[in-house]
């Protein structure tokens, strides 16, 4: 069972959908400080399309606990769509994904509902280091799904800044095992204001490790790899070119490869089945 809810500030419940295996809210007002937009299921961890904002689109995420998301205001508001949580109608579903949409190689970093306090929805992106902690330079933005990245500071050219920090690190967890073999990086090229790195370290959750090398190009850059499994990924170590620009950044990080089966999805139905379990 799932239940799509709008709350308020003090917890009341201003708009709610229920569905065994997918549902859909349509929110006839406009959102108002406070509201949140809570995502709630029984049962063991799930993958699923879930849409928050239709200005957003969906994203097939894996599920491991109730999904909570604060509607952003003012500044956090900066990163997103400017007709994204605007207005007075919008639309939101969630739905089981098809074992054909679970298993296939695909892109496993994107999340467009990441966001900073989400522990439960994944992929999931944090980081130890975002350009004055604004909403337009944080780790959720490099798996957003955005490419656009010959400007900056508003969107849709939002980014991962680093904030002239050495040290900077981001750090992309995905919920459970992936198998590997690609991952594709765009640099924010926003030339000649921005740097950009010419090299980074790419690390795998058993600790082994990638160099990267980078070219000065807005384009994909994509290495290939043997396949690994691995429940994260870390870029590290990144290196800025010698130029007269301090702001290097990353604009969005694509990996591509395939969920690792568990026996408890694996063997789930499918939802428009109308069958139970196998």
């Amino acid at each position: 069972m799932y239940s799509i809810k709008v709350l308020s500030e003090n917890g009341m419940t201003r708009y709610v959908s229920h569905g065994e295996r997918e549902t859909c809210l349509f929110v006839t007002g406009a959102y108002e400080e406070g509201d949140r937009i809570v995502l709630e299921y029984e049962g063991d961890p799930v993958y699923v399309w879930f849409q928050a904002d239709e200005a957003m689109g969906a994203s097939l995420i894996y599920l491991t606990g109730n999904y909570e998301l604060k509607i952003p205001f003012s500044e956090g508001r900066k990163a997103y769509s400017p007709k994204a949580f605007s207005g007075d109608r919008h639309y939101l579903f969630v739905r089981e994904a098809l074992k054909e949409e679970i298993w296939s190689r695909r892109n496993q970093a994107i999340n467009v509902c990441d966001h900073h306090d989400n522990k439960t929805a994944y992929p999931h992106a944090s980081a130890n280091v975002e350009t004055r902690n604004e909403s337009v330079f944080a780790a959720r933005n490099a798996i957003d799904g955005i490419k656009a990245n010959e400007s900056h500071g508003e969107w849709p050219y939002s980014s991962w800044g680093i904030n002239r920090d050495p040290d900077a690190k981001i750090k992309i967890e995905f919920g459970t095992a992936v198998l590997a073999d690609e991952i594709v990086i765009y640099l924010r090229a926003d030339f000649p204001h921005d740097s950009y790195f010419t090299e980074a370290t790419l690390e795998f959750s058993d600790k082994s490790t990638i160099c990267l090398r980078f070219e000065k190009t807005g384009e994909a850059q994509s290495f290939k790899f043997e396949p690994r499994e691995t429940s994260y990924i870390l870029i590290k170590d990144l290196k800025k070119a010698d130029d007269p620009s301090p702001f290097p950044a990353i604009t969005q990080i694509e990996l591509y490869g395939v969920r690792k089966q568990e026996r408890s999805i694996a063997k789930a139905p499918d939802p428009h089945s109308g069958k139970g379990k196998e």
